[in-house]
C-alpha cells in the first residue's frame, strides 16, 4: 500500500502551475529547441554515432546509423546510468515517414551535433539533486514508431528498425561501462515516454538481478480518448503507425493476443503487464493530447477549441470536458498504482514533458511546507524513501 497511498495523495492533491504565460507549441519535435545554446551554463553534450549498428540492420528511416549523446558520471554516480529516449511524435503513413527522413527524426545525417541536458539530465546538484552525477544518455529518435518497429518498405526506401536501434545502442553503451551499473533508470518524454514503457522490460533484462533497474514515462501516457467530435483521432493515428511499420509483430504479445494491435500502443492497455518498476508522470491536462488527440483541427473544423487547445483559455463547458479527460486518466492508472513497485504522479498543470524542463523538474524555490516538486517525488520513488503510512 505504500506506493498506492503516496501515489494517489500526489495525484489527487498536487497542483502545479506549469506554464505561467500559457504558451507552448504542440509540435513536440521542436519543443525544447529554444533551450539549445541560450544559456552559457547549460550542459551541452555532443553526438555519438553507432557505426556498428549498420551491420545489425539497426538504422534510421533513411538507412543512416543511429546516435546518442553521452555525459559521463562521476563520484558516487560513476556506476549509475540514466537512459533517456527522445520523443518526437510518429509517422503514420509512407508519405509522412518519407517526409520525416528529411529531418533529424528520420536521419542521423541531419541531427544536431549537440543537445542541451536539462532537468533530469542536468549535471548540477542544485537542479537535479538525486541524479546530477550519474552517467546520462539521450538516445536520438529516428524511426518514427517509439523504438517499436522491425520491418522495411523497400519500394519506399524506408527502414522501420526502432527496436533494433534500441538494442544496438544499449549494446554499445554496455560496452562503454553500463554493464557495471549498480543503478539504472530508463525514461523518455512524450513518444519517448511511450518508448520507455514499451522497452522497459527489455532494458531490465540487460542487467543482472543485483542492479536496481526502474523506468519512468514522462508525458507518454497517451489515453485512448474520445475527441470533441465523438471520434477517436489518436486511435486513427496509431492505426496508421501500426499498419505502416508492421507493429503488430513487435508490440507486446500479452496485449496483442486479446485486443487489436492498434490499442496496444496505448499505455493503459499494457502498463499492468510491465514487470519492471515503472513511474507514470503525466499532466491530467496534457497540452499535446488536448491539441492533437482531444481537439485536433480534424475534430474541430470550426475552431471553437482553438483558444483552449493552444493556450488553455477554455470555456466552462470545455473545462468540464477536460476534467472528464483527467478523471479518465486517473481511472486508467488505478489498478497499476496498486502494485507497490510502481509510482504515479498526475499533475494538474497545462504541460507536456515535465522532467526535461528545469522549471518543472526542480524549480529550486520550494521552501519549508511547500510542494517540493517532481524531482523529489521521482527520487523518493526510485530510492524508496517514502515510509509506510501508519493506519
Amino acid at each position: 500500500m505504500k506506493t498506492l497511498l503516496w501515489g494517489w495523495s500526489l495525484a489527487g492533491l498536487i497542483l502545479f502551475n506549469i506554464l505561467a504565460n500559457g504558451e507552448m507549441s504542440f509540435d513536440e519535435m521542436d519543443m525544447f529547441n529554444d533551450f539549445n545554446g541560450t544559456n552559457a551554463n547549460v550542459l551541452m553534450v555532443g553526438l555519438t554515432l553507432v557505426q556498428a549498428a549498420a551491420a545489425k540492420g539497426a538504422v534510421c528511416l533513411d538507412g543512416s546509423v543511429p546516435g546518442y549523446h553521452l555525459y559521463r558520471g562521476y563520484g558516487s554516480g560513476a556506476n549509475n546510468w540514466i537512459i533517456q529516449l527522445q520523443g518526437g511524435a510518429w509517422c503514420d503513413s509512407i508519405q509522412n515517414c518519407q517526409n520525416r527522413k528529411g529531418s533529424g527524426y528520420g536521419s542521423s545525417t541531419l541531427m544536431e551535433k549537440e543537445l542541451a541536458f536539462l532537468g533530469l539530465l542536468s549535471n548540477k546538484a542544485a537542479e537535479n539533486p538525486d541524479f546530477y552525477n550519474w552517467n546520462k544518455v539521450k538516445v536520438r529518435y529516428c524511426d518514427g514508431a517509439s523504438f517499436g518497429g522491425d520491418s522495411e518498405n523497400k519500394a519506399a526506401q524506408l527502414q522501420f528498425r526502432g527496436k533494433r536501434i534500441f538494442l544496438a545502442v544499449m549494446e554499445d553503451l554496455m560496452a562503454k561501462g553500463m554493464r557495471q551499473a549498480k543503478q539504472a533508470l530508463l525514461n523518455g518524454c512524450s513518444a519517448g515516454g511511450l518508448s520507455a514503457i514499451l522497452r522497459c522490460d527489455d532494458f531490465s533484462n540487460l542487467f543482472p538481478p543485483t542492479t536496481k533497474v526502474k523506468c519512468m514515462s514522462d508525458a507518454g501516457f497517451f489515453l485512448d480518448a474520445v475527441d470533441v467530435s465523438g471520434g477517436h483521432s489518436l486511435r486513427r493515428m496509431y492505426s496508421g503507425v501500426v499498419n505502416t511499420q508492421g507493429l503488430q509483430n513487435t508490440l507486446p504479445p500479452t496485449c496483442t493476443s486479446h485486443i487489436k494491435p492498434t490499442l496496444c500502443l496505448f499505455p493503459q492497455y499494457i502498463i499492468n503487464q510491465v514487470k519492471t518498476p515503472l513511474f507514470i508522470l503525466n499532466s491530467g491536462f496534457d497540452s499535446w493530447q488536448i491539441g492533437n488527440s482531444l481537439a485536433p483541427p480534424s475534430a474541430d473544423p470550426n475552431g471553437s477549441w482553438r483558444n483552449c487547445s493552444s493556450s488553455f483559455r477554455c470555456t466552462a463547458s470545455q473545462k468540464q470536458f477536460l476534467d472528464g479527460f483527467k478523471m479518465s486518466m486517473l481511472n486508467a492508472v488505478k489498478t497499476f498504482s496498486k502494485f507497490s513497485k510502481n509510482g504515479v504522479l498526475i499533475t494538474s498543470g497545462w504541460a507536456h514533458c515535465q522532467a526535461e524542463r528545469q522549471d518543472t523538474w526542480f524549480p529550486g524555490n520550494s521552501g519549508a511546507g511547500k510542494v517540493k516538486g517532481i524531482a523529489v517525488a521521482v527520487g523518493d520513488w526510485y530510492f524508496e524513501r517514502i515510509k509506510k503510512k501508519s493506519s
